[in-house]
């Protein structure tokens, strides 16, 4: 009773300020980015399914899809890439430098010490098993043939955990009626014995989805399924689920997405504790004459680990989809991507964050 009396005779004031200290307590951790602009890829159209990662300490991007002729509701054709760009520590400019062994793009791209893993990805005609090392030594770039994956595959997740590599869902063929339900790792300490093929996750074979690390864990979040509509047309249906696997514990359901995040950057970046996914297609401008199209979702989300819950984590300047995320220097950098649908972008975002 003593205690209750004393709460009692707090001021108006004072009740106001104690019931505002949750809120400001979750805003102190809320994960926040102050986005700035780096020099624009040096392309007329810009490129979306780039890869993108960070060798001998400079930003490489390369390779992607354009409409370079005519947007696709004139007509356009959608051409693939073997162009490949550098932006070095405190230039001004990108460089070009040697090419892609193979046009294409819509891969996973993951940094190592040795250089830029580029993993799969595809073209018009068919999808890739290949995966490159690319390596800038100050002069030029090299590519060298890494274990290739078990099956062709693009528009797939994937990420580093630690000194695994993980790939999950994608498409074995451009035309292909079904996404693909399977996840592989590769051993960083053990490449000679390949991708190892995991159990699939407790949910629908996906495209388009993000990838993510934590801990030992790797994270998959959203994409889109391929099912076929009454007429026998394929269509996407939108996924809002989230998965989390451990060596030790295989897959696990996590909580659903506030929405749905269709082809976000690549990578969920763990900022402050949470993975956060940035921007992608909502699904809400489907059927949308793309001349109308207003872009894509530019607000933030952020998954807690620990508390297995999703928050908005306020907005972007930009909303890209169908591009990577890479970290470069202290900063995450999306370069460029698709802006609307069939318009590409030639800007490249980056904010400071203090890792993990």
């Amino acid at each position: 009773m003593h205690a209750a009396a004393q709460i009692m005779r707090f001021t108006p004031i004072a009740v106001c300020l104690f019931a505002f200290l949750p809120a400001l307590a979750e805003a102190a951790s809320t994960p926040s980015l102050a986005w700035t602009r780096l020099p624009d890829i040096p392309d007329r159209e810009g490129f979306a399914g780039s890869h993108a990662g960070v060798t001998g300490g400079a930003l490489l991007v390369a390779g992607g899809a354009n409409f370079p002729h005519k947007r696709p509701w004139e007509g356009g054709t959608k051409v693939w890439h073997d162009k490949a760009f550098l932006l070095e520590p405190g230039a001004v400019a990108w460089r070009t430098v040697e090419r892609l062994p193979a046009a294409g793009g819509y891969g996973v791209s993951v940094t190592l010490d040795e250089g830029v893993l580029l993993i799969g990805g595809g073209d018009a005609h068919q999808n890739f098993s290949t995966v490159w090392l690319v390596r800038w030594d100050g002069r030029q770039l090299s590519y060298i043939a890494w274990p290739a994956l078990p099956r062709p595959l693009a528009l797939m997740a994937g990420a580093r955990v630690g000194r695994t590599i993980y790939v999950a869902g994608g498409l074995e063929r451009p035309e292909a009626t079904r996404a693909s339900h399977a996840a592989y790792r590769l051993d960083l300490d053990a490449r000679d014995k390949g991708w190892q093929e995991l159990p699939a996750w407790p949910g629908p074979e996906r495209i388009l989805s993000v990838g993510g690390a934590q801990g030992d864990a790797f994270y998959l979040f959203s994409g889109a399924r391929l099912v076929a509509d009454a007429t026998g047309k394929i269509t996407r249906e939108w996924l809002r689920d989230a998965y989390r696997f451990t060596p030790a514990g295989g897959w696990q359901r996590l909580a659903d997405l506030p929405r749905v995040a269709v082809a976000a950057p690549a990578l969920a970046p763990l900022v402050q504790g949470k993975l956060l996914v940035l921007g992608g297609d909502d699904g809400a401008q489907l059927g949308v004459d793309p001349t109308a199209h207003r872009g894509f979702p530019r607000d933030m989300l952020a998954y807690d680990p620990d508390a297995n819950t999703w928050s908005r984590t306020g907005e972007m300047p930009f909303s890209l989809v169908t591009t990577s995320l890479a970290i470069w220097r202290g900063q995450l950098v999306v370069p460029g991507g698709e802006a609307r649908p069939g318009v590409r972008s030639t800007q490249v975002w980056a904010a400071p964050f203090s890792g993990r």
